[in-house]
């Protein structure tokens, strides 16, 4: 039988967390499916670096040898990213991997959990998942949803990633009654673009006041987790109209090839990092990093009560 005590926090994570300092968690699917080596490696440096910056501690999560890892060593982080054939982790198989002495990267779903058990407060993220175009007929709907509704964690993103039918995850983030608030903005983001054609159902406009917004709704009993939509800055951006080439020319590649299930991000992102000449992973990049950015500010505004 396993230890109970299946978190390893790191000592900088665990030594900020007693003494109440904002630590914002990270994830790590970005670093074993979303970019090469070593590009994925430099990239988690930096962001890192961002979190420090602003003054909170970063704690990227992950699942190595079966033990769930809240804040990683650089030896650590390097090892991850050469990785081969790690799993790709979400609520369903997070405690599989622990039990089977596997390694993984954590998704949105699975970051939570271990933010949430660990005590963080603030995750940062590129894009959630949600649900996929044609989930009326194939049911593609990603754990993330339900996850920010049952996991208080604030998550930090450029909104749904623009692969998805964002209206109907807004549909059922809004059915599982999950707070998604724009970040200085009255519409929805489009990760690798500033707008989409979607109102934001709420919007606020400082650090402050959204770590005032989830204090009221912890003071109401109110559980559960709260979607930040934070817009890529425009120097970054690639138009909607000239994506929605790029994403209809690789869903439909995906469709011609039969991938599905997990495997259908991890491919549309990759063939959209081909049609777009590398262009999309730079404004990947840009907004994970501004992601991070926002959620220290958020992380440190939570600890100054």
């Amino acid at each position: 039988m396993r230890s109970k005590n299946i978190l390893d926090i790191h000592p900088e994570v665990a030594e900020a967390l007693e003494a109440g300092l904002p630590v914002v968690a990270l994830e790590s699917t970005i670093i074993t499916h979303g970019m090469p080596w070593p590009r994925n490696n430099e990239m988690a440096a930096q962001v890192e670096d961002l979190v420090r910056a602003e003054g909170a501690v970063p704690a990227t999560i992950a699942v190595i040898d079966g033990r769930l890892k809240v804040g990683l060593s650089e030896a650590e982080r390097v090892a991850l990213a050469k990785a081969s054939g790690t799993m790709k982790l979400s609520r369903a198989d997070l405690a599989f991997a622990l039990a089977e002495g596997r390694s993984g990267g954590t998704t949105v779903a699975a970051t939570m959990i271990a933010a949430r058990r660990a005590g963080i407060a603030v995750f940062a993220t590129g894009g959630i998942g949600g649900v996929h175009k044609g989930a009326e007929t194939s049911f593609d709907i990603s754990a993330d949803l339900d996850e920010l509704a049952r996991t208080t964690v604030i998550v930090v993103s450029a909104g749904p990633k623009a692969i998805l039918d964002t209206e109907k995850t807004l549909e059922v983030l809004e059915t599982r009654g999950v707070p998604v608030v724009a970040y200085g903005t009255d519409v929805m983001p489009a990760f690798w673009s500033r707008q989409s054609p979607h109102k934001a159902p709420l919007r606020l406009d400082t650090p402050e006041a959204i770590a005032r917004f989830q204090a009221t709704r912890a003071t109401l009993g109110i559980e559960g987790g709260m979607l930040i939509a934070n817009p890529v800055p425009a120097e970054d951006e690639i138009s909607a109209e000239e994506m929605a080439g790029y994403i209809a020319k690789a869903q439909d590649d995906a469709r011609t090839g039969g991938v599905s299930g997990k495997d259908v991000t991890p491919f549309l992102l990759s063939r959209i990092l081909e049609l777009t000449d590398g262009a999309s992973l730079a404004t990947n990049i840009a907004l994970v990093k501004n992601n991070a950015r926002l959620a220290a500010r958020i992380a440190r505004a939570i600890a100054a009560g």
